[in-house]
């Protein structure tokens, strides 16, 4: 090899390193943000990596079915809140708080 050749890479050789070490940082916390995230993982050719046993499909079933039946769930609770919020915040029903407070204010004196 030209001893040429390698004086005229030797300027340019941290760069290149700093260059690999960055991507693989890179690679490394977005491989790292993907499995906090739940997103699925690519594998060598770029396929994405799902569960192969059957036992973690069931699982992932199961909690698909029970994260539908909770959404649900929140969802008639945001209703009965509604109705609630509505209902206290009535004039009607503060006028019958402040007559129960006025009688049991005439309670107390008699």
């Amino acid at each position: 090899m030209d001893t040429s050749l390698i004086e005229a890479l030797t300027p340019i050789a941290p760069l290149i390193g700093i260059i690999a070490v960055v991507c693989t940082g890179g690679w490394v916390i977005n491989t790292w943000l993907r499995i906090r995230h739940g997103y699925p993982l690519d594998g060598a050719w770029g396929q994405a990596v799902y569960p192969k046993s059957d036992e973690a499909v069931e699982r992932v079933k199961l909690l698909t079915k029970e994260n539908a039946e909770l959404r649900a769930e929140i969802g008639s609770m945001k209703d009965r809140l509604a109705t609630v919020e509505r209902i206290v915040t009535d004039r009607g029903y503060q006028l019958s708080r402040e007559f129960d407070a006025l009688r049991s204010d005439e309670e107390k004196f008699q």
